[in-house]
């Protein structure tokens, strides 16, 4: 394996393009530093962006990470890169996530450059999404695309899809009483008029979605009992299209892995034509997390549980300017 240096235009786009990733709350829990002496880019978690009430032992930081991590790679691969992958790299420093050196003697994988055109397009839709099924190969695309990240994903039936409905209901019922954790996701959201944020992170007002009504949902309210002029409301699927996307063993190893398998079948049912947004709600409380689980499958540990559908774009959410986020150790980057 032979690395090289990158070039200061090049590695600014590499980094954009990681960060384009979800996040929860879009807290972009992440920081880049690229030796360049070395021609190693180093992924750290930011953990002054950590959401300790919400994700109290960090797997939604290191999944937001992981999904990070995946489209650094999706980009490395589209310029025609190899990316070799380094997960925990110094077991000395839990917030060095992954190393990633660019190798120039192997071919890059066409699968994940393939996935590119989908990076820019893909945003969280808290929209209604139409009752039309997702194609059996669409399905078969997505699973496969978590198996190559070491995950598992997993369409479960009605009457899990049902039972997961109700699931939501509770974790958001604990949640209201829960004024720590409403504080937290406040935070995180920016309620003022569409555009007149200057904040670079969290959920805007644009992105929050209409108003749930009718039938339960498992799309989070970012809006919390709030008014938003002009939001209107909407009555959402009766029964949502759902994946839960799993690991068998649930350390920050397998968070990791996690999140780059989420993202990966977020850029493949992009490519596909299908919206997305999170579901986590039910994540945050153990109990309801291993309920939330797929007894017909075997999956061991949800990491994600994904609403798939045919429906309106979600609007983009910010992002963090890259000089923020990245930091350059010299020996110097060549330049462009």
């Amino acid at each position: 394996m032979t690395a090289q240096q990158v070039d200061a235009n090049t590695l600014t786009a590499l980094v954009a393009d990681a960060t384009a990733a979800p996040s929860l709350h879009n807290a972009q829990p992440w920081r880049f530093r690229y030796l360049s002496a070395e021609g190693v880019l180093r992924l750290h978690a930011d953990v002054s962006r950590a959401l300790p009430r919400t994700d109290p032992d960090g797997r939604g930081l290191h999944v937001g990470c992981g999904a990070a991590l995946l489209n650094l790679r999706v980009a490395a691969a589209a310029a025609g890169w190899t990316p070799v992958v380094r997960l925990l790299p110094d077991p000395a420093d839990p917030t060095l996530l992954a190393e990633v050196a660019l190798d120039t003697t192997g071919p890059p994988d066409q699968a994940l450059a393939g996935l590119y055109p989908a990076i820019p397009r893909r945003h969280s839709s808290r929209h209604p999404f139409s009752e039309r099924p997702i194609p059996a190969d669409l399905q078969d695309r997505m699973r496969e695309a978590a198996d190559a990240e070491g995950a598992q994903l997993v369409f479960p039936g009605a009457w899990h899809v049902q039972e997961l409905l109700e699931l939501v209901q509770d974790a958001e019922g604990r949640e209201a009483l829960d004024p720590a954790l409403r504080a937290e996701t406040a935070h995180w959201t920016r309620t003022g008029p569409p555009g007149a944020s200057p904040a670079s992170d969290g959920i805007p007002v644009e992105a929050f979605g209409p108003s749930r009504y009718g039938p339960a949902t498992p799309v989070r309210d970012f809006a919390a009992g709030h008014t938003v002029p002009g939001r209107g409301s909407a009555v959402f699927e009766k029964l949502p299209h759902i994946a839960l996307l799993g690991t068998g063993h649930d350390g920050p190893a397998d968070w990791l892995r996690a999140g780059q398998a989420l993202e990966r079948v977020l850029l493949t049912a992009t490519a596909g034509g299908l919206v997305a947004s999170m579901v986590s709600q039910t994540l945050g409380w153990p109990e309801l997390r291993w309920v939330t689980r797929d007894p017909s499958s075997g999956m061991a540990q949800v990491q994600m549980v994904i609403r798939l559908g045919y429906g309106p774009v979600g609007h983009p959410s910010p992002r963090r300017p890259v000089n923020e986020v990245l930091d350059v150790v010299p020996g110097a980057v060549r330049p462009h």
